[in-house]
């Protein structure tokens, strides 16, 4: 245990006082950025079907929410799980032992080991290419959905290997730029919302709220560590 003193007291307030000025001025350009991005959400052209998704990439018509149907053209899988992905991870986890150094309140040190399952390679293959509304791109143009765990097979006691993949068909609203006839780079699809729906997550604000969020657990661990020094400076 340590004594917190008047003074540390006093001088964590004016800690306090200071990150959280420095804290309002981060979240007041948070959210300048966030409204900007509100406006560009608002005037984005909202797209739902095939015709007018071709037409608004003729014609260069800029930000778009397309809703429609993202399809694999092409999978891939690996021969030990079977089945058609757009994309599967594979990563190798191996069983290792630790060790922990503790002391005790009389000096004595004692060491215990223990073992957990760590990762120690990764791999992955995805599809060449993809389509969206049944309008076929290059894999890397959109941003796939997030991979869900398949399986894990125990290669040796110390071995295993786990499997994430992304399914082949998936309905949801793409975010994207419709220019010379195709669509941006990294395009963000959102699986399982409506144009609506993809629009009202993207204006929730909530990256101040996480940001709040950050800042106060920061805050708290700078105070508490300043409490943990030897403040000797403050007598």
């Amino acid at each position: 245990m340590f004594e917190i003193k008047k003074r540390e007291i006093l001088a964590s307030v004016s800690i306090v006082a200071i990150m959280l000025l420095i804290g309002v001025l981060i979240a007041g350009k948070i959210s300048t950025y966030q409204m900007d991005k509100n406006e560009m959400y608002n005037k984005a052209v909202k797209i739902e079907t095939k015709e007018m998704f071709q037409y608004g990439m003729d014609t260069n018509v800029g930000n778009a929410f397309v809703y429609g149907d993202l399809k694999a053209v092409d999978t891939v899988t690996y021969p030990e799980i079977g089945g058609k992905y757009m994309y599967v991870e594979k990563i190798e986890e191996r069983y290792t032992m630790h060790s922990r150094t503790s002391t005790d309140s009389k000096g004595r040190t004692t060491t215990t080991y223990y073992w957990t399952w760590d990762e120690v390679g990764e791999e992955n293959v995805k599809c060449n290419e993809v389509s969206f509304c049944d309008i076929t791109f290059k894999a890397e143009k959109i941003i796939l959905p997030t991979a869900d765990y398949i399986k894990t097979i125990q290669a040796s006691s110390h071995t295993r290997y786990k499997y994430y993949a992304v399914g082949t068909k998936y309905k949801g609203t793409l975010f994207t730029d419709l220019r010379e006839k195709t669509i941006s780079e990294n395009s963000k699809f959102y699986n399982n919302l409506t144009i609506e729906k993809t629009l009202a997550y993207l204006e929730s604000g909530i990256a101040l709220w996480v940001f709040w969020l950050l800042w106060i657990v920061l805050i708290g661990g700078i105070v508490f560590g300043f409490y943990c020094l030897d403040n000797k400076w403050l007598d």
